[in-house]
């Protein structure tokens, strides 16, 4: 481990620290850090040098580090690191035995108590994204930990933060015997192809897994279902074995199509009798309008910053113009399920959203239910923006 120094924090955060806010941030603290070697643990005081947490220096785009105990004779040892990691599986064993589901979260940073890396299970192998130098840092205690779990075959890694100014792509392989690919993984029954060593996405979103279970055995049956921004087509999938007329999946990127084809396939549905087009969502939803297509079910599930040769969106700013281009070809009684992934507002605020965009369309409508994060996807109260899921099935007139 790393030196420890004292930095004392800003009065007016001290009171939010205290509490068990978990992330540093520049206003926060009083001490310049860029002379600071990433891993640094940090015992942070208030202006009468008492105690008020511990954590390390790591920055990543939240921030400049995590506080992760706020016990003052607490070390950040390896001790500690295992503790944590043993308590997160502890807390998801019934994941372990639920044949039907080997995909899923095992730790997720802050919520199970040290932000900046998470533990994903997919079938017997793990991958741990890193999402600062200061992180990964802690990799060998971590690589340890995770290696006695139970049913472990091998780990591989995803370094999600810049050196530099370039991000880092040597992240794959890291120990134990090596993953055959594509893995199949099933989530609720379905079957995933999912690839750990291949960029930094792997070929499903894990936080999804609610939703799309849900929209299989609720909102498929004899629909016929456009899937937006469809990246493997894992929701068109989900519906299609959910009894879905037919799927439309649309995303811009080329590699889409064979993802898509290949996540059909591998669950024995004939892809050619499903509709899978690479395309910009923007330029499609003009089409759609143009030909008077109309859908059942609309899924809209946008990053929180795209950008295209002709068009920007951000979630922060365009989400009520994409729910209306949405609710224009959803028909009459039909559901669109509008999701977000974007942390900078909450689900009061993307309520805000939905019902701009009907009302600017002078459409009704109704949220039947809503979804946030899943259980494996653990949050902590003190600290609202790592709950940033934020998902609402909308019903449509009627």
């Amino acid at each position: 481990m790393t030196n420890e120094i004292t930095i004392q924090a800003n009065p007016k955060s001290v009171k939010s620290f205290r509490k068990g806010f978990p992330l540093l941030q520049k206003e926060h603290l009083n001490t310049r850090m860029s002379d600071i070697e990433e891993g640094t643990i940090i015992k942070l005081t208030d202006h009468t040098h008492s105690f008020i947490a511990r954590g390390y220096y790591g920055k990543q785009n939240k921030g400049l580090g995590w506080l992760l105990s706020w016990k003052e004779t607490e070390a950040i040892d390896e001790a500690f690191i295992k503790r944590k990691i043993e308590l997160a599986v502890n807390q998801r064993l019934h994941f372990f035995y639920n044949e039907d589901t080997t995909a899923f979260r095992v730790f997720n940073g802050e919520g199970d108590g040290f932000g900046g890396f998470t533990i994903d299970h997919f079938n017997g192998y793990y991958l741990i994204q890193w999402y600062s130098l200061g992180a990964y840092s802690f990799r060998d205690e971590v690589y340890r930990a995770v290696r006695d779990i139970k049913g472990w075959i091998g780990t591989y890694e995803k370094k999600r933060f810049a050196q530099d100014g370039q991000y880092v792509e040597d992240d794959d392989y890291v120990e134990g015997e090596k993953a055959t690919f594509p893995l199949l993984v099933k989530e609720n029954g379905i079957q995933f192809a999912v690839y750990l060593n291949d960029g930094a996405m792997v070929g499903v979103f894990l936080d999804q897994r609610e939703v799309r279970k849900r929209i299989m055995h609720a909102y498929s049956e004899g629909k016929t279902v456009l899937n937006t921004f469809s990246y493997t087509g894992a929701f068109s999938v989900a519906a299609a074995l959910g009894g879905a007329s037919v799927t439309t999946s649309v995303d811009l990127a080329k590699r889409s199509l064979s993802k898509t084809i290949e996540q059909f396939s591998i669950n024995g549905i004939d892809y050619e009798s499903q509709n899978i087009i690479v395309e910009d969502v923007f330029n499609f939803f003009k089409y759609a309008v143009k030909k008077e297509h109309s859908y059942d079910l609309v899924i809209l599930d946008p990053p929180s910053f795209a950008r295209s040769k002709k068009h920007t969106f951000s979630a922060q700013k365009d989400y009520p113009s994409l729910m209306k281009d949405a609710i224009s070809i959803t028909s009459d009684g039909g559901v669109i399920v509008a999701s977000t992934n974007c942390s900078t507002f909450d689900m009061k605020r993307f309520h805000e959203f939905i019902d701009r965009a009907f009302k600017e369309m002078g459409e009704t409508y109704t949220i039947l239910e809503q979804y946030s994060l899943p259980e494996d996807f653990k949050t902590m109260s003190q600290y609202k923006q790592g709950d940033y899921l934020k998902v609402a099935f909308i019903q449509k007139g009627k």
